[in-house]
């Protein structure tokens, strides 16, 4: 008789891809689990290139994804895909990642069925409910269908308690965004295309550039490059190295404004493997990201965040990143700061990662297997040494 628990993983983007990758090969680990994976495909060509990085096949493939797809037509696919896999499956338990509209189908489909959800880097918020959209509202909805929360941080976790989430069913683990970027740093096989490795100017300290989010869209991304006109000019030992995201919007204006400018490199979005090359071989990175706010300071690489507000603030507090706003005179004073005084560089790059220590996946793992009777102690909790 077949005693092994079932645990489904289910995702349909690159970012909870990302974060997923790693529990999928600690759950693969132990010969009393059986595990499945299941993407929705909610965002499809980025996702097909995480999973052949990470060599991960899924188990059931719903490819939902369309042009000019709504919230509503990704809800409702995604809903009616999952409810026929889980009633087949049936299994003991659902892991969803993250606030997409994915991870808050996931959670719902298995709720329908009567089947447990975790909830991974669960506990994020802003207490703004279009803000961000709809993800702020997904997340919310996750910890109010969950069973189990893998908090990555003791903010998220206090923000769940603050939820009214009982506390035996929060589990501190750290996030795994940081395991699954040191297996990629770590690895030396993994192929850079010769163009990107090129661009690299001998002798430079490269500032890696990165912005997209709708709020910054017009006047401020303006601002934040006018921020790198004047950062390249003035100092002659930097290459500026952008990566320009496909919005039309960003695109207008970034290109309009810096290409074919000295020491400034415009490059399409790469795949993840080639940001984790460049930040490694960065100076500093400039980002209005929410990923590269956790993944740079394990990297030992300051992050100046060019946004008004962040929903990480661990590593404002943690002093590996700084907010500097979306205004032209206050990007390129906190850069030139450290471009200058080598001791605030250094304060920066040195500062303890709040985010995780590579472990993340393994507690996941073992919180599941203590949940589900397979182990009889909880897993330590990820401590963060300031």
């Amino acid at each position: 008789m077949n005693m092994k628990k079932k645990v489904a993983l289910v995702f349909g983007t690159r970012p909870e891809a990302v974060k997923m990758a790693p529990i999928i090969k600690e759950l693969q680990k132990h010969q009393d689990m059986d595990t499945k994976v299941i993407v929705t495909a909610q965002h499809r060509e980025m996702l097909d290139q995480f999973l052949k990085l990470f060599d991960i096949t899924p188990d059931n493939d719903l490819d939902i994804m369309e042009p000019n797809q709504t919230l509503t037509r990704i809800t409702t696919k995604a809903l009616e895909g999952l409810e026929k896999i889980f009633i087949e499956e049936k299994p003991d338990l659902v892991l969803t990642q993250g606030d997409t509209t994915t991870s808050f189908v996931a959670a719902l489909a298995a709720f329908y069925q009567k089947i447990a959800v975790g909830h991974v880097e669960a506990g994020l918020r802003t207490d703004n409910k279009y803000d961000p959209y709809p993800e702020e509202m997904n997340r919310r909805l996750i910890t109010t269908l969950g069973d189990l929360n893998f908090a990555p941080t003791p903010v998220s976790t206090g923000n769940l308690l603050k939820n009214g989430v009982v506390k035996d069913t929060i589990f501190l683990t750290g996030n795994t965004v940081i395991d699954a970027l040191l297996y990629i740093a770590g690895r030396e096989d993994i192929p850079i295309p010769e163009e990107v490795k090129n661009c690299l100017m001998p002798g430079k300290r490269i500032l890696l550039a990165e912005a997209h989010r709708r709020e910054n869209l017009g006047k401020p991304m303006e601002n934040i490059c006018q921020a790198m006109l004047d950062l390249v000019s003035d100092f002659p030992d930097t290459q500026l190295v952008f990566s320009v995201h496909k919005n039309p919007k960003v695109r207008e204006t970034v290109f309009g404004m810096l290409q074919g400018k000295e020491r400034i490199t415009l490059l399409e979005p790469v795949d993840y493997q080639v940001l984790v090359w460049l930040m490694k071989h960065s100076y500093l990175i400039l980002t209005d990201s929410g990923g590269i706010q956790e993944e740079g300071p394990s990297l030992a690489k300051p992050v100046l965040v060019m946004r008004k507000t962040t929903e990480r603030p661990e590593g404002v507090d943690a002093g590996t990143a700084k907010l500097v706003g979306v205004e032209s005179a206050d990007i390129y004073r906190e850069a030139a700061e450290l471009l200058n005084d080598r001791e605030a560089y250094e304060k920066m790059a040195k500062a303890a990662n709040p985010y995780g220590d590579g472990q993340a996946a393994r507690r996941t793992v073992e919180a599941v297997r203590y949940w589900l009777g397979l182990q009889n102690e909880r897993p330590d909790e990820f401590i963060w040494n300031k």
